[in-house]
Protein backbone atom coordinates (compact mmCIF):
# COMPACT_ATOMS: atom_id res chain seq x y z
CA UNK A 1 0.00 0.00 0.00
CA UNK A 2 1.70 2.77 -1.24
CA UNK A 3 1.66 6.34 0.93
CA UNK A 4 -1.12 8.80 0.54
CA UNK A 5 0.18 11.89 -1.16
CA UNK A 6 1.44 14.84 1.91
CA UNK A 7 -0.25 17.74 2.13
CA UNK A 8 0.84 20.94 0.70
CA UNK A 9 3.48 23.26 2.39
CA UNK A 10 1.80 26.33 4.18
CA UNK A 11 4.35 28.42 2.72
CA UNK A 12 5.74 28.48 -0.84
CA UNK A 13 7.50 30.97 -1.88
CA UNK A 14 9.41 30.69 -5.60
CA UNK A 15 11.97 32.66 -6.87
CA UNK A 16 10.19 35.88 -5.83
CA UNK A 17 11.73 39.49 -7.33
CA UNK A 18 10.38 42.21 -5.26
CA UNK A 19 11.02 46.08 -6.27
CA UNK A 20 10.18 50.15 -6.05
CA UNK A 21 11.06 51.37 -9.70
CA UNK A 22 14.31 50.29 -10.99
CA UNK A 23 15.61 49.60 -7.59
CA UNK A 24 15.58 45.65 -6.42
CA UNK A 25 15.13 44.57 -2.62
CA UNK A 26 14.35 41.46 -2.72
CA UNK A 27 15.86 39.27 -5.70
CA UNK A 28 15.25 35.53 -6.51
CA UNK A 29 14.38 33.98 -3.18
CA UNK A 30 12.81 30.81 -2.51
CA UNK A 31 12.14 29.22 0.86
CA UNK A 32 9.10 26.92 1.90
CA UNK A 33 7.37 26.13 5.51
CA UNK A 34 5.42 22.98 6.17
CA UNK A 35 2.35 22.98 8.38
CA UNK A 36 3.07 23.83 12.07
CA UNK A 37 6.66 24.56 11.32
CA UNK A 38 7.53 28.20 12.74
CA UNK A 39 10.42 29.95 10.34
CA UNK A 40 12.82 32.83 10.99
CA UNK A 41 14.33 35.42 8.26
CA UNK A 42 17.34 36.68 9.61
CA UNK A 43 19.55 39.19 8.14
CA UNK A 44 21.04 42.73 9.32
CA UNK A 45 18.89 46.09 8.73
CA UNK A 46 18.09 46.89 5.32
CA UNK A 47 18.93 43.40 4.31
CA UNK A 48 15.02 43.05 2.36
CA UNK A 49 13.65 40.45 5.21
CA UNK A 50 10.78 42.97 6.20
CA UNK A 51 10.18 42.97 2.69
CA UNK A 52 9.59 39.34 2.04
CA UNK A 53 7.21 39.06 5.31
CA UNK A 54 5.50 42.06 3.36
CA UNK A 55 4.56 40.43 0.58
CA UNK A 56 3.78 37.29 2.57
CA UNK A 57 1.02 39.01 3.89
CA UNK A 58 -0.15 40.83 0.42
CA UNK A 59 0.90 43.99 1.29
CA UNK A 60 3.81 44.28 -1.70
CA UNK A 61 3.07 43.31 -5.34
CA UNK A 62 5.47 40.89 -6.68
CA UNK A 63 7.69 41.98 -9.80
CA UNK A 64 8.51 38.01 -10.66
CA UNK A 65 7.71 34.44 -9.02
CA UNK A 66 4.96 33.32 -6.91
CA UNK A 67 3.47 32.85 -3.38
CA UNK A 68 0.73 29.81 -2.34
CA UNK A 69 -0.39 30.16 0.77
CA UNK A 70 -1.59 25.78 1.72
CA UNK A 71 -1.14 25.26 -2.37
CA UNK A 72 -2.91 28.60 -3.43
CA UNK A 73 -1.55 30.66 -5.40
CA UNK A 74 -2.40 34.55 -3.46
CA UNK A 75 0.62 36.42 -5.16
CA UNK A 76 1.96 36.15 -8.91
CA UNK A 77 3.11 39.60 -10.70
CA UNK A 78 -0.06 41.72 -11.92
CA UNK A 79 -2.17 40.00 -9.38
CA UNK A 80 -2.40 40.09 -5.80
CA UNK A 81 -4.39 38.71 -3.19
CA UNK A 82 -5.86 41.02 -0.66
CA UNK A 83 -4.52 40.96 2.55
CA UNK A 84 -7.70 40.08 4.61
CA UNK A 85 -8.14 37.09 2.22
CA UNK A 86 -5.21 35.49 3.16
CA UNK A 87 -5.92 33.96 6.62
CA UNK A 88 -2.55 35.57 8.05
CA UNK A 89 -2.24 36.74 11.47
CA UNK A 90 0.60 39.73 12.40
CA UNK A 91 2.01 40.36 14.97
CA UNK A 92 3.55 43.86 14.72
CA UNK A 93 6.93 45.44 16.47
CA UNK A 94 4.68 47.98 18.28
CA UNK A 95 1.94 45.53 19.33
CA UNK A 96 -0.76 48.14 17.97
CA UNK A 97 -2.75 47.22 21.31
CA UNK A 98 -5.77 49.18 21.40
CA UNK A 99 -5.31 51.12 24.39
CA UNK A 100 -9.27 51.98 24.38
CA UNK A 101 -10.11 48.57 25.17
CA UNK A 102 -9.39 46.14 28.20
CA UNK A 103 -7.22 43.04 27.00
CA UNK A 104 -10.18 40.78 26.82
CA UNK A 105 -11.84 43.20 24.28
CA UNK A 106 -8.21 43.70 22.68
CA UNK A 107 -8.22 39.81 22.61
CA UNK A 108 -11.66 39.31 21.06
CA UNK A 109 -11.15 42.37 18.49
CA UNK A 110 -10.39 39.97 15.31
CA UNK A 111 -13.30 36.98 16.01
CA UNK A 112 -16.43 39.00 15.78
CA UNK A 113 -18.28 37.38 14.03
CA UNK A 114 -18.33 34.65 16.03
CA UNK A 115 -21.45 34.00 19.29
CA UNK A 116 -21.16 35.59 22.53
CA UNK A 117 -20.46 32.10 24.11
CA UNK A 118 -17.96 31.72 21.77
CA UNK A 119 -15.99 34.26 21.70
CA UNK A 120 -16.12 34.30 25.62
CA UNK A 121 -14.73 30.89 25.23
CA UNK A 122 -11.91 31.65 23.37
CA UNK A 123 -10.62 34.47 24.71
CA UNK A 124 -10.90 32.72 28.27
CA UNK A 125 -8.70 29.91 26.57
CA UNK A 126 -6.48 32.15 25.22
CA UNK A 127 -5.49 33.78 27.84
CA UNK A 128 -4.86 31.44 30.17
CA UNK A 129 -2.72 29.97 27.23
CA UNK A 130 -0.65 33.10 27.63
CA UNK A 131 -0.87 33.35 31.33
CA UNK A 132 -2.81 36.54 31.66
CA UNK A 133 -6.31 35.58 32.76
CA UNK A 134 -6.27 37.26 35.75
CA UNK A 135 -5.70 40.34 34.15
CA UNK A 136 -8.51 40.19 31.22
CA UNK A 137 -9.74 43.52 32.26
CA UNK A 138 -6.56 45.79 32.67
CA UNK A 139 -5.80 48.16 29.92
CA UNK A 140 -2.96 47.96 27.37
CA UNK A 141 -0.89 50.93 29.69
CA UNK A 142 -1.04 48.82 32.50
CA UNK A 143 0.33 46.01 31.58
CA UNK A 144 4.23 45.60 31.18
CA UNK A 145 6.13 45.22 27.45
CA UNK A 146 6.39 41.32 28.00
CA UNK A 147 2.42 41.23 29.27
CA UNK A 148 1.55 43.10 26.11
CA UNK A 149 3.53 41.34 23.93
CA UNK A 150 1.49 38.21 24.87
CA UNK A 151 -1.90 40.05 24.42
CA UNK A 152 -0.94 41.10 20.89
CA UNK A 153 -0.10 37.18 19.87
CA UNK A 154 -3.03 36.02 21.25
CA UNK A 155 -5.01 38.64 19.39
CA UNK A 156 -3.32 37.33 16.37
CA UNK A 157 -4.03 33.99 16.48
CA UNK A 158 -7.55 34.38 18.02
CA UNK A 159 -8.95 33.94 14.77
CA UNK A 160 -6.64 30.38 13.80
CA UNK A 161 -4.94 31.74 11.13
CA UNK A 162 -3.77 29.86 8.70
CA UNK A 163 0.04 31.46 8.73
CA UNK A 164 1.09 33.84 11.37
CA UNK A 165 3.74 36.72 11.14
CA UNK A 166 5.51 38.16 13.69
CA UNK A 167 7.99 41.51 12.57
CA UNK A 168 10.58 42.21 14.67
CA UNK A 169 7.87 41.31 18.06
CA UNK A 170 10.64 41.31 20.55
CA UNK A 171 13.20 44.53 19.26
CA UNK A 172 11.83 46.71 22.18
CA UNK A 173 12.59 44.50 24.75
CA UNK A 174 16.44 43.66 26.75
CA UNK A 175 18.26 40.78 25.69
CA UNK A 176 17.10 37.96 28.45
CA UNK A 177 13.39 38.99 27.87
CA UNK A 178 13.92 38.29 24.41
CA UNK A 179 15.28 35.02 24.13
CA UNK A 180 12.15 33.98 27.35
CA UNK A 181 9.58 35.66 25.13
CA UNK A 182 11.02 33.65 22.23
CA UNK A 183 10.43 30.59 24.10
CA UNK A 184 7.01 31.17 25.44
CA UNK A 185 5.73 32.26 22.59
CA UNK A 186 7.19 28.91 20.43
CA UNK A 187 4.91 26.84 23.10
CA UNK A 188 2.27 28.78 22.49
CA UNK A 189 2.29 28.35 18.93
CA UNK A 190 2.86 25.02 19.27
CA UNK A 191 0.14 24.51 21.33
CA UNK A 192 -1.87 26.19 18.77
CA UNK A 193 -0.23 23.86 15.85
CA UNK A 194 0.47 27.39 13.73
CA UNK A 195 2.83 27.73 11.14
CA UNK A 196 4.78 31.08 12.14
CA UNK A 197 7.42 33.16 10.25
CA UNK A 198 9.63 35.77 12.24
CA UNK A 199 11.65 38.74 11.09
CA UNK A 200 14.54 39.57 13.01
CA UNK A 201 18.32 40.96 13.14
CA UNK A 202 18.57 38.70 16.33
CA UNK A 203 20.17 35.62 15.95
CA UNK A 204 19.96 34.34 19.86
CA UNK A 205 15.53 35.49 19.61
CA UNK A 206 16.15 33.22 15.79
CA UNK A 207 17.65 30.13 17.56
CA UNK A 208 15.14 30.49 20.65
CA UNK A 209 11.93 30.52 18.34
CA UNK A 210 12.73 28.71 14.57
CA UNK A 211 12.74 25.60 13.32
CA UNK A 212 14.30 27.00 10.02
CA UNK A 213 16.01 29.83 9.55
CA UNK A 214 17.02 31.94 6.22
CA UNK A 215 19.98 34.04 6.50
CA UNK A 216 19.38 37.32 3.94
CA UNK A 217 22.09 39.69 2.89
CA UNK A 218 21.49 42.26 0.14
CA UNK A 219 18.21 40.73 -0.88
CA UNK A 220 19.11 37.16 -1.50
CA UNK A 221 19.00 34.40 0.91
CA UNK A 222 22.03 33.07 1.42
CA UNK A 223 21.01 30.11 3.39
CA UNK A 224 17.80 28.28 4.83
CA UNK A 225 18.33 25.48 7.54
CA UNK A 226 18.42 24.68 11.12
CA UNK A 227 20.30 26.84 12.98
CA UNK A 228 22.54 23.96 13.81
CA UNK A 229 23.35 24.01 10.09
CA UNK A 230 23.74 27.25 9.77
CA UNK A 231 26.69 27.36 12.49
CA UNK A 232 28.54 24.55 12.06
CA UNK A 233 27.79 23.89 8.32
CA UNK A 234 27.58 27.82 6.57
CA UNK A 235 26.91 27.96 3.33
CA UNK A 236 28.62 31.02 2.70
CA UNK A 237 31.27 33.11 4.17
CA UNK A 238 28.75 35.95 4.93
CA UNK A 239 26.66 33.01 6.90
CA UNK A 240 30.17 31.73 8.54
CA UNK A 241 30.30 35.32 9.42
CA UNK A 242 27.00 36.22 10.84
CA UNK A 243 26.31 33.59 12.56
CA UNK A 244 27.77 33.09 15.81
CA UNK A 245 30.86 33.96 16.63
CA UNK A 246 34.42 33.17 14.65
CA UNK A 247 37.59 33.65 12.51
CA UNK A 248 38.48 32.70 9.33
CA UNK A 249 42.34 31.36 9.27
CA UNK A 250 44.65 31.04 6.45
CA UNK A 251 45.20 27.66 5.44
CA UNK A 252 46.57 25.42 2.54
CA UNK A 253 44.84 22.14 1.02
CA UNK A 254 46.96 19.66 1.58
CA UNK A 255 44.66 17.30 0.08
CA UNK A 256 41.12 15.63 -0.14
CA UNK A 257 41.07 15.39 3.50
CA UNK A 258 43.30 17.76 5.44
CA UNK A 259 44.57 21.05 6.10
CA UNK A 260 47.12 22.96 6.77
CA UNK A 261 47.04 26.09 8.69
CA UNK A 262 48.97 27.59 11.74
CA UNK A 263 47.09 26.05 14.33
CA UNK A 264 48.56 22.57 12.80
CA UNK A 265 46.61 20.03 10.03
CA UNK A 266 42.97 20.08 10.55
CA UNK A 267 41.25 16.88 8.85
CA UNK A 268 37.58 16.33 7.68
CA UNK A 269 35.59 16.47 4.74
CA UNK A 270 37.21 19.17 2.08
CA UNK A 271 34.50 21.31 -0.30
CA UNK A 272 34.87 19.26 -3.99
CA UNK A 273 36.15 20.73 -6.82
CA UNK A 274 39.65 21.94 -4.46
CA UNK A 275 42.53 20.77 -5.76
CA UNK A 276 45.99 20.30 -3.42
CA UNK A 277 47.60 23.40 -3.20
CA UNK A 278 44.65 25.58 -2.46
CA UNK A 279 44.86 28.49 -0.50
CA UNK A 280 41.98 28.33 1.75
CA UNK A 281 40.15 30.43 4.99
CA UNK A 282 38.96 27.74 7.68
CA UNK A 283 36.33 28.92 10.01
CA UNK A 284 37.24 28.22 13.70
CA UNK A 285 34.76 28.90 16.52
CA UNK A 286 35.50 29.62 19.81
CA UNK A 287 34.30 26.02 21.00
CA UNK A 288 37.67 24.91 18.44
CA UNK A 289 40.00 26.09 20.08
CA UNK A 290 40.60 24.26 23.91
CA UNK A 291 42.40 26.07 27.32
CA UNK A 292 45.50 23.25 27.44
CA UNK A 293 48.60 23.98 29.73
CA UNK A 294 50.30 21.23 28.06
CA UNK A 295 50.55 22.19 24.39
CA UNK A 296 53.39 23.34 23.03
CA UNK A 297 51.08 25.71 20.78
CA UNK A 298 51.50 29.33 22.85
CA UNK A 299 49.20 32.07 22.20
CA UNK A 300 49.21 35.51 23.61
CA UNK A 301 46.22 37.06 25.48
CA UNK A 302 45.42 40.23 24.20
CA UNK A 303 41.61 40.88 24.94
CA UNK A 304 38.99 39.44 27.44
CA UNK A 305 35.58 39.31 28.08
CA UNK A 306 33.79 37.70 31.15
CA UNK A 307 31.09 35.78 30.80
CA UNK A 308 30.25 34.42 34.17
CA UNK A 309 31.13 30.57 33.50
CA UNK A 310 33.39 31.72 30.75
CA UNK A 311 36.07 34.17 29.56
CA UNK A 312 36.04 34.87 26.15
CA UNK A 313 39.57 35.36 24.93
CA UNK A 314 41.07 37.08 22.00
CA UNK A 315 44.17 35.39 21.58
CA UNK A 316 47.10 36.18 19.00
CA UNK A 317 49.27 33.58 17.57
CA UNK A 318 53.37 33.84 16.67
CA UNK A 319 52.18 35.42 13.08
CA UNK A 320 50.17 38.03 14.75
CA UNK A 321 46.45 35.95 13.33
CA UNK A 322 44.01 36.46 15.93
CA UNK A 323 41.41 33.43 16.88
CA UNK A 324 38.84 33.89 20.10
CA UNK A 325 38.62 30.90 22.82
CA UNK A 326 35.83 30.09 25.31
CA UNK A 327 37.17 29.32 28.48
CA UNK A 328 35.94 28.04 32.16
CA UNK A 329 36.23 31.16 34.21
CA UNK A 330 38.36 29.65 37.04
CA UNK A 331 40.82 29.96 34.10
CA UNK A 332 41.42 33.88 34.98
CA UNK A 333 44.77 35.00 32.75
CA UNK A 334 46.02 38.59 32.43
CA UNK A 335 46.36 40.10 29.40
CA UNK A 336 49.84 39.66 28.08
CA UNK A 337 50.40 36.14 29.25
CA UNK A 338 50.79 33.50 27.79
CA UNK A 339 48.90 30.38 27.36
CA UNK A 340 48.70 26.85 25.92
CA UNK A 341 46.33 25.81 23.19
CA UNK A 342 44.91 22.79 20.96
CA UNK A 343 42.48 22.96 17.96
CA UNK A 344 39.53 20.29 18.71
CA UNK A 345 37.25 20.56 15.46
CA UNK A 346 34.42 18.48 14.25
CA UNK A 347 33.02 20.20 11.38
CA UNK A 348 35.50 21.76 8.94
CA UNK A 349 34.49 24.89 6.92
CA UNK A 350 36.75 26.29 4.57
CA UNK A 351 36.40 28.82 1.69
CA UNK A 352 38.42 29.25 -0.96
CA UNK A 353 41.16 32.20 0.05
CA UNK A 354 39.75 34.25 -3.67
CA UNK A 355 36.04 34.23 -3.14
Amino acid sequence: MTDPTPPPNMLDVERIRVGYGAQTVVQDLSCRLAQGRIGCLLGPSGCGKTTVLRAIAGFEPLVTGEIRLGGRVVSQPDWTLPPERRQVGMVFQDFALFPHLNIAANIGFGIRNLNAAQRDARVAELLDLVGLAALARAYPHQLSGGQQQRVALARAIAPRPALLLMDEPFSSMDVELREQLAREVRGILRHEAITAVLVTHDQMEAFALADEIGVLHAGRLEQWGSAYDLYHRPGSRFVADFIGQGVLLPGTLLNEHQVQTELGIIGGKVAPGLVAGTAVDVLVRPDDILHDDASAQLTEVCDKAFRGAEFLYTLRLPSGAKVISLVPSHHDHAIGERIGIRLDIDHLVMFPRSA
